[in-house]
Formats: structure tokens, sequence, C-alpha cells
């Protein structure tokens, strides 16, 4: 069946390394953009052009293409299968992983997509902000961590993230198998302010979420 173990490992090692730098854990980029940004490497150009994933889809396909030189019946089924595998087996690991078998911050999801931030004129000068930020614990321990919000919106957006962070980071307990929606209130002086009346809701929150030296960006 394999006519090429050479080719055969050579596909294995670039499949891997693709693997590695689209898997979605533990950060809600991918773990080769989280290793990007820790050194200081820009993953994106002005056009929008994401340089992980360009190069994940390269070594993808340079995999694919010495898998189909190495085997010599079929390639056409192994092609397809490795396509299927690359697409959904990442988040399924991660997913399994982060349910079965983590631990402490690990073990904790949360749901960006509900995320929300509403603000509204309590008075002339008063702006209440409110944020609410989904959580879910899936060990059978206690997990403590801190979180901190991230402003990754136009500058008056980031302005009102700010502004919640003032008593940041936040600590956060969650008991085993707990879910739990974290609730954050505040009252912000705006008289200084040029904008008035200053009303409206962020959503798809980004947080950071820190237990000792671990830390995820979510």
């Amino acid at each position: 069946m394999i006519k090429k173990r050479k080719h055969l490992y050579l596909a294995l090692i670039f499949f891997i390394l693709s693997f590695i730098l689209n898997f979605p854990f533990p950060h809600q980029v991918p773990y080769g953009a989280a290793l990007a940004i820790r050194f200081g490497i820009p993953i994106e150009s002005e056009n929008g052009f994401q340089y992980v994933g360009i190069l994940a889809v390269i070594l993808l396909l340079i995999s694919l293409f010495f898998l189909v030189q190495a085997v010599g019946v079929h390639p056409g089924r192994f092609f397809v299968l490795a396509i299927i595998i690359a697409w959904f087996a990442p988040h399924f690991l991660a997913n399994t992983y982060q349910k079965h078998f983590a631990s402490d911050i690990y073990a904790v999801s949360y749901d960006r997509e509900s995320s929300t931030c509403r603000f509204y004129m309590e008075d002339e000068t008063t702006l209440h902000g409110v944020c609410e930020l989904p959580f879910e614990n899936y060990s059978k321990k206690d997990v403590q961590f801190k979180i901190q919000l991230i402003g990754r919106y136009d500058k008056d957006d980031s302005k009102l993230v700010s502004f919640m962070n003032t008593e940041s980071p936040y600590m956060v307990i969650l008991r085993g198998k707990e879910r739990n929606r974290l609730k954050i209130e505040m009252d912000i002086d705006v008289s200084g302010m040029k904008e008035k009346h200053i009303n409206g809701q962020l959503d798809q929150i980004d947080i950071i979420m820190k237990s000792g030296e671990r830390m995820r960006w979510l």
C-alpha cells in the first residue's frame, strides 16, 4: 500500500506542523498565532491576510502532495480523508481535552459569542456599564482565576472597555461543573468627557484569563 516511506514520513511531519498551527486551544486564536503574538511576530498584514493561516494551508498542501506520492493505491481516498481530519480533528480534540481531561483554567470555557457590555447614561454625568460574561467549568474541582477585558474595538469603544477595566483584574470562582454568567457593573464619571449621552452595546468581548503563571486569551 505504501510505495515511498520517506514521502509518508514527510507527509506526516508537514501535516502535524499544520495541525499544531491551527490547533484552537488554549486561546481564542489558533496556537500558531498565539505563539507568534508572544514572540512579537505579526500575524496579519495590513490587507487582512493571516500569515499563520496561510502558512498552515501551505504546510497542509505540501503534506497532501507527499501523501499522494507515498500511497500506492486509492490516493484520492487518502487525500479526502486527510482533508477531513485536518478540518474537523483540531476542534474535536480541543473540545474533548477541555471537557474530559483539562484542569484549572484550561477546563473553563468562555462563551465569547454570548458576551456583551451595555452602557447607558444614569444622569448628565454618570455612565452606567454592565458586562455579562458566560463561563462554564468542565472540571469537578473548583477553579479560581482573574480576568481582564480587552479593547479590540475602535477608539471610542476601546475607551468604554478601559473604563470597565478600572477595577480589574476581576476575581472569578467557579465551582465544579458550574455554569455562571459573570456580571460586572460600574458607574463611570463622564463629566470630563466631550461626549455626552453615551449609550450603546458591545458584543463578543475579548478577555485575558489568568491563574498564577497560566494565561489564556479568549
